[in-house]
């Protein structure tokens, strides 16, 4: 892995950085702190930049940069605060799903194989029906793409016209509620190793996501912190206030390291399932990030004090953010414990292995 720094995707972060900076942020301290998916002003900035053909190979007319690409868009989306309607048409592409426009993620809180909490799938004649209600990221999406198990985890196109669909917006982040929504096999998008592969680039995308919030916070508060006086000297130069803006410098380079690395590891198909703990490289960079953006957030908002929930300063949209995002693709805690068993079980498959 080279840790220089790759003069393209300094240019590509700097578009991206310039162009999400013209966007206004949302002045309410309460309701949804962004506009998300399709109708969200991040997705003009995401066309004019033609951020949907970094990821996409040469042969099928991307710019093949490859999910480091993908990690740095999803970065930048965070840090200023956005919506990320690139998530959703990056995971179709992953699937070779033909429609990826128009589309919203529902039900990735929980990973395989115990698929979308909160939404079970029943067999039917000719197919499922699905019942249960899961986060969404796009509550105006034509079609939502759901995460489920049927007889192993699938990812499944439901149409917002289908009957039993309900999509609830009265809560950040919306919902979407089944009842006895039918499902015909033809919409099956994904199943077994390419929805793995795909939740894997997923899950590096959306720590990136997680990163950049943190980022966009800390910076927030460096800045208030470094202007604002108190006792004769500014805020960010007391102990108290300086010590956890270092601790949260640390643990965003940490987390960054950690992401980007998981990029890359998919990106060089440098990840063996036969090397102990091999394949939780995304899944331990997701919990980091998502333990992180919450730390970060908090911290920064600390330091701010009672100045922190204005609608000037702008934390409040980072801290909403964070606590709807961090578990969008999984609890943290739960998520660690998936890569603790797998490392486990790589451990002892090693041993077996030795031991013969």
């Amino acid at each position: 892995m080279d840790l220089a720094p790759d003069p393209l995707f300094l240019q590509v972060r700097e578009a991206l950085r310039s162009a999400l900076a013209a966007i206004p942020m949302r002045p309410g301290v309460h309701g949804a702190p962004v506009t998300d998916g399709g109708a969200g002003p991040a997705r003009t900035v995401l066309d004019q930049l033609d951020a949907a053909a970094y990821e996409l190979p040469a042969d099928a007319g991307g710019l093949g940069l490859g999910l480091t690409a993908g990690a740095l868009v999803s970065e930048e989306l965070g840090r200023a605060a956005c919506g990320n309607p690139y998530r959703a048409e990056a995971l179709a592409a992953d699937v070779s799903w033909p429609h990826p426009e128009g589309v919203g993620l529902a039900g990735l809180e929980a990973p395989p194989p115990s698929g979308a909490r909160g939404v079970s799938a029943t067999a039917r004649a000719g197919g499922w029906e699905l019942t249960g209600t899961a986060t969404v990221d796009d509550a105006a999406a034509a079609v939502f793409l759901v995460a489920v198990v049927f007889a192993e985890p699938a990812l499944v196109a439901v149409p917002r016209t289908a009957p039993g669909v309900r999509v609830l917006t009265t809560s950040f982040p919306p919902a979407v509620r089944f009842e006895a929504t039918p499902i015909a096999s033809t919409e099956v998008v994904a199943t077994g190793d390419t929805l793995a592969d795909a939740l894997a680039r997923a899950r590096v995308r959306q720590a990136a996501y997680l990163l950049g919030i943190a980022e966009g916070a800390h910076r927030i508060a460096l800045d208030y912190t470094g202007s604002r006086r108190q006792f004769g000297s500014r805020l960010r130069d007391l102990p108290a206030v300086s010590f956890p803006l270092a601790r949260g410098l640390v643990a965003l380079r940490a987390t960054r390291a950690s992401v980007y690395r998981a990029a890359w590891l998919i990106d060089t198909e440098s990840i063996d399932n036969e090397l102990p703990g091999a394949g939780t490289e995304p899944i331990a960079a997701l919990a980091m990030a998502a333990e992180t953006a919450r730390d970060v957030v908090r911290l920064s908002m600390q330091s701010c004090g009672v100045r922190a929930m204005t609608a000037e300063l702008g934390l409040h949209r980072y801290f909403r953010l964070a606590a709807a995002e961090s578990a969008r693709y999984g609890d943290p805690a739960a998520l660690w414990r998936v890569v603790g068993a797998e490392r486990l079980r790589s451990a002892a498959a090693e041993r077996e292995l030795v031991a013969v």
